[in-house]
C-alpha cells in the first residue's frame, strides 16, 4: 500500500503539496504511489526559479526506465527553487518522495487554486 501522509494535499495527477514552513510556500513532488507506478526514476527535468505557472499546467517531466511522464503544477504559483540534488541523484524520488525527493518549491499566487486539491482520504480513495 502506498504511503499517503495525512497532512499533505494531493492532485488527481499524483503530485503533492507540502508546507515549506514559509507562508504561501510549498514543496511539490510526486506521491509514493506515483513513483511506485513509474518504477526506477532516471531523470527529472525541472523549471528554473522565477518561472510561473497556472494550476494544472505542465512544469516539467520525469523519466523512468519504462516511461516518461509530465509533471503538473498543483496550484497557480511561482517557482522559488528547484531541487538541484535530483540532477545527480533522481532515484531519491523513489526512496524518499516526500522528503529529499521533492521537486520544486512554489509560492502560491492564487490561493483559490488550493481549493481544488484532494485531502489524504480523497487521494487514498482515488488510488484505491
Amino acid at each position: 500500500m502506498a504511503n499517503v501522509p495525512q497532512d499533505l494535499k494531493y492532485t488527481k495527477e499524483h503530485e503533492y503539496l507540502k508546507p515549506a514552513g514559509e507562508d504561501g510556500v510549498f514543496y511539490v513532488g510526486i506521491t509514493d504511489y506515483a513513483q511506485g507506478e513509474l518504477g526506477d526514476i532516471v531523470f527529472v527535468e525541472l523549471p528554473s526559479a522565477g518561472a510561473t505557472y497556472d494550476a494544472h499546467q505542465t512544469f516539467g517531466t520525469i523519466e523512468a526506465v519504462k516511461a516518461v511522464s509530465d509533471l503538473y503544477m498543483p496550484v497557480a504559483g511561482e517557482v522559488v527553487e528547484a531541487n538541484a540534488a535530483l540532477d545527480a541523484n533522481p532515484a531519491v524520488v523513489n526512496s524518499d518522495p516526500y522528503g529529499e525527493g521533492w521537486m520544486i518549491k512554489v509560492r502560491v499566487t492564487d490561493a483559490a487554486s488550493l481549493d481544488g486539491l484532494l485531502d489524504a482520504a480523497a487521494y487514498e480513495a482515488l488510488i484505491g
